[in-house]
């Protein structure tokens, strides 16, 4: 079965992704930054804030997936999700970089812990709906990649319209803690109308299978015993996890090494443009490499790819040239871009084909519950390595907006280095053993195709 997606539909699709990118981005690379070094949070405090989030994610994204899978309406089961998250994201992700002046204390924590656990709450009810709605968009091994790359393409673009916030947001620190709230509120406000213009045009261009609705059991924990039942969600579960432990202290630690390990953090936006510009240009050559090598064999690459890139990162604490530092880590960014564009294009693609093979067995369509599986364990994963990365950025002898010694720095590189390099290396070595390629995955095809032929 042919199932081409009209480009039309693909970049509906992935519009909503600009918006969400550049939120994404600014929570996970400077939000951190910007409550210790602006508003003067204990690193050890918003470890524990985000970890708080993570654990509620528990309880958040298997709801929304489960409720997703079981919607019924006129307009489908999962645009209506999609258009319903808009508003708290926008609302929340204002309230993280607007925090009255006059609070201080506890009163500002309490006021950021909301802000940030509302965001991500509110951010899973539009992520959980919008890639269980790429799996559905098309059943083909292939078009899956190219609407999954489309998106990725997205969410990096909408990052790298975030890069030039962050140069501003830099340069301002220069101005005091003022300034920067001041910018920070008229950009998150910009990008908050952004993303429901983009929200607005996805609901309205895409359509959604009617087929699909109600092909879900009623008891949610069995939905999720089904996750964990099937082999190959089991192990992308396992592999997921121990990646995103790798890497989520990479999004913590970029503006930190930039200004404390590099000693120029006005190059910090550039670095990461070194990364984001291969992660976006490279998703149109990863799609014939996934035809040409298989999507599983490509993954692998990936992984070791990012691993081997940022473990060379370890080296920038034992260098004294700021030029050379800058050089060197540029180009290993380059290098984990390209990984993060093969990865961000093929990843939710294999997720979706594992969802077939969940419909081969149940006879149910419940991408909600498998793409909530997956995103709580990638937040889950990032929850655990913002704690760590607090407590031991609170006991190096972290000092914000002074200068580190030796441990400090040597702590940061290896969490930011050392660190992924291990777990993308151990969740290669797992991956090997996953067998859903396309031959099995046209052999699930064929048999739902007759199924549905029988109906």
């Amino acid at each position: 079965m042919n199932d081409r997606v009209s480009w039309g539909t693909v970049f509906a699709y992935g519009a909503p992704g600009i918006g969400a990118g550049y939120m994404s981005l600014m929570l996970s690379l400077y939000v951190m930054k910007f409550a210790t070094d602006v508003l003067l949070i204990a690193p050890a405090v918003m470890g524990l804030i985000f970890s708080a989030s993570r654990i509620w994610d528990a309880v958040s994204d298997p709801l929304a997936g489960y409720l997703s899978d079981r919607t019924r309406t006129r307009f489908g089961r999962r645009r209506i999700w999609i258009l319903a998250s808009v508003v708290p994201i926008a609302a929340t992700f204002i309230m993280v970089f607007a925090p009255p002046a006059a609070l201080t204390g506890g009163s500002l924590t309490a006021w950021m812990a909301v802000a940030i656990v509302g965001f991500y709450s509110a951010m899973t009810v539009f992520l959980v709906p919008h890639l269980s709605l790429g799996a559905e968009l098309s059943s083909n091994y292939h078009e899956r990649s190219r609407l999954f790359g489309l998106r990725h393409a997205s969410y990096t673009l909408g990052s790298i319209l975030a890069l030039y916030s962050f140069y501003l947001l830099i340069m301002a620190e220069q101005q005091g803690a003022t300034a920067v709230r001041a910018l920070a509120l008229d950009l998150s406000i910009v990008a908050a109308l952004v993303m429901l213009a983009m929200v607005v045009f996805a609901f309205v261009r895409l359509r959604e299978r009617p087929d699909y609705q109600g092909r879900v059991n009623e008891k949610p924990f069995q939905a999720f015993a089904d996750v964990w039942r099937n082999p190959h969600a089991r192990l992308l579960i396992i592999v997921t996890f121990i990646e995103n432990v790798g890497s989520a202290a990479i999004g913590a630690l970029t503006l930190y090494i930039a200004q404390y390990v590099i000693g120029a953090p006005q190059w910090a936006p550039l670095i990461i443009l070194c990364y984001m510009i291969p992660s976006t240009l490279s998703v149109p050559m990863w799609l014939p490499l996934s035809r040409r090598f298989g999507k599983i064999r490509l993954w692998m690459f990936s992984m070791l790819l990012t691993g081997f890139s940022f473990g060379a990162m370890f080296a920038l604490a034992f260098m004294d040239d700021v030029t050379v530092k800058i050089a060197y880590i540029m180009v290993f960014a380059v290098f984990a871009g390209l990984a993060a564009g093969c990865g961000g294009t093929i990843a939710p693609s294999i997720q979706s084909d594992v969802i077939d093979y969940d419909e081969l067995t149940t006879g149910e369509r419940k991408e909600g519950s498998y793409f909530a599986a997956w995103n709580f364990v990638f937040k889950s994963a990032m929850g655990v390595m913002l704690l760590l990365t607090g407590f031991v950025l609170e006991f190096s002898g972290f000092v914000p907006n002074q200068e580190q010694t030796m441990q400090v720095k040597v702590a940061m590189v290896t969490l930011y280095g050392l660190f992924p390099l291990v777990c993308y290396m151990i969740g290669a070595w797992l991956f090997r053993r996953f067998s859903l390629d396309e031959a099995a995955h046209a052999e699930i095809r064929r048999v739902l195709d007759e199924r549905l032929a029988a109906r």
